[in-house]
């Protein structure tokens, strides 16, 4: 991303609450449950997040014919920036979890391993290149304003993101990613396993083209504003999910 890794701090934060907004409606969405401050032996200070993500009606109808109508997937997060885990679980499906490192770094991409994966996990790595300025976006939530091939900050100076900004844009961050899929059914593994990573991966493109696309909403924000604005946009986006 053309941003810095202290900038996107306050980025993050911002884009996490206001898509989370942008993607609830009456029933469906992400409902914030906690929100409090953790402490880690090796990474220091954190933030804890608690998260239920209602979305029945947004899976293929071979996932729903599995699952009760009222379905929500748990997200816990512990994000120690520029490192965070995140991991998602669902109490009616125990044998499935997805499990994502992330740490972020001031380069475009160079470094080969920043997440500390092990010699087993290297053997089987796939590793991807997302270029947030032309991958494609399901068309449903495509906006012109957020198309960063022609997107301008006015704060910033910044875009638009050419052929080859990857190379010449100053700053430059990147966001590493570690995504792991578990799901232990015979018959069905390889098939959600499949379904869990590119739906994942959609998530990220669209949340990190936000992150850019929102830069002049966020960019003069301390995090005490932040901090106020998280906890207005979650209590609005909680009473859109829950219906109240």
């Amino acid at each position: 991303m053309p941003l810095s890794v202290e900038e996107y701090k306050i980025g993050q934060l911002y884009m996490i609450a206001k898509h989370s907004h942008e993607q609830s409606d009456h029933g469906e969405g992400v409902e914030v449950v906690k929100n409090e401050e953790c402490d880690h032996a090796k990474h220091g200070k954190g933030r804890f997040t608690e998260k239920r993500v209602y979305l029945s009606s947004r899976l293929p109808s071979w996932i729903r014919s599995m699952i009760p109508n009222i379905f929500y997937i748990t997200e816990k997060a512990w994000n120690y920036y520029p490192y965070t885990e995140t991991e998602y679980t669902c109490s009616f499906v125990p044998l499935f979890k997805v499990y994502i490192e992330t740490r972020y770094e001031n380069n475009n991409g160079s470094s080969e391993n920043c997440v500390g994966l092990s010699s087993e996990d290297l053997e089987v790595r796939e590793v991807e290149h997302i270029d947030i300025a032309f991958e494609d976006i399901p068309e449903k939530n495509f906006k012109k304003e957020e198309d960063l091939k022609t997107f301008k900050s006015t704060k910033t100076d910044r875009g638009p993101l050419q052929k080859g900004w990857r190379d010449t844009s100053k700053p430059i961050m990147c966001s590493y990613k570690a995504v792991k899929v578990y799901f232990e059914m015979w018959g069905m593994q390889t098939k959600v396993e499949q379904f869990g990573q590119r739906s994942i991966r959609d998530i990220l493109v669209l949340g990190h083209k936000q992150a850019f696309a929102w830069i002049d909403e966020w960019i003069d924000m301390s995090m005490e504003d932040l901090r106020k604005y998280e906890t207005e946009t979650n209590e609005k986006t909680n009473a859109k999910v829950l219906n109240q």
